[in-house]
This record gives C-alpha cells, sequence and structure tokens, in this order.
C-alpha cells in the first residue's frame, strides 16, 4: 500500500487521493478490483543499488513476480492501467514505453476502452 499511496503524499497533478484514482480506472461499478504491482523490487539483504531504466520498469511493473497478488494478469485482460514513476524521470520516455507495452500486448488490454 505504501507505493500506491505514495500519490497522496507527494505533490502531484493527477490521482491526489484514492477515490479520485478509483473514478479515473474504475469503468463500471462492479470492476473495482485493483491489482498492484511494483518495480523495482529489490531483495531485503541487497546492499547494492542500481539506476533502472524506464524500459525496464515498465516491463518488470506487468511482471507477475511483481504483483502484489497470487495471480497471473497474462490469465486475464487490463481495462485501465496507471503507472506511476517517481524520480527524474522523463515524461516522454514513459509515454513511449507504455504505448510499447500496450502495443506489443494488446491482447491483454480491452478493445473498447481505447487508450487504457
Amino acid at each position: 500500500m505504501f507505493g500506491v499511496t505514495t500519490c497522496l503524499r507527494f505533490p502531484g497533478q493527477l490521482n491526489s487521493d484514492l477515490r479520485k484514482m478509483a473514478v479515473n480506472m474504475v469503468p463500471f461499478p462492479r470492476l473495482h478490483f485493483f491489482m498492484v504491482g511494483f518495480a523495482p523490487l529489490t531483495p531485503r539483504g541487497s546492499v547494492q543499488y542500481r539506476a533502472v531504466t524506464v524500459p525496464e520498469l515498465t516491463q518488470q511493473m506487468f511482471d507477475a513476480k511483481n504483483m502484489m497478488a497470487a495471480s497471473d494478469p497474462r490469465h486475464g485482460r487490463y481495462l485501465t492501467v496507471a503507472a506511476y514513476f517517481r524520480g527524474k524521470v522523463s515524461m516522454k520516455e514513459v509515454e513511449e514505453q507504455m504505448q510499447n507495452v500496450q502495443n506489443k500486448n494488446s491482447a491483454y488490454f480491452v478493445e473498447w476502452i481505447p487508450n487504457n
């Protein structure tokens, strides 16, 4: 929950509280369950930290090993996705990577919600 609530604790323009995030992401009231993924996940005993690129982060974000639920997202479809990046990250690079993910994995995104 710590990572999900980051947008509540730090200033930003979009989704300033959990209610707004839910309103922006839930197309129908009965489809209101979120599945959270984190990236990068590092072992507790790891002393080394390394810089991670935006492509690596986006790939890890959608990996079943990084999900906080015992569910493989490849067995279903995404209705909407919200990706929160912290740190010095280029918005252009994030948008390009998210577009790449959506284009390469279009079978995992519903077609009836454009730009989901």
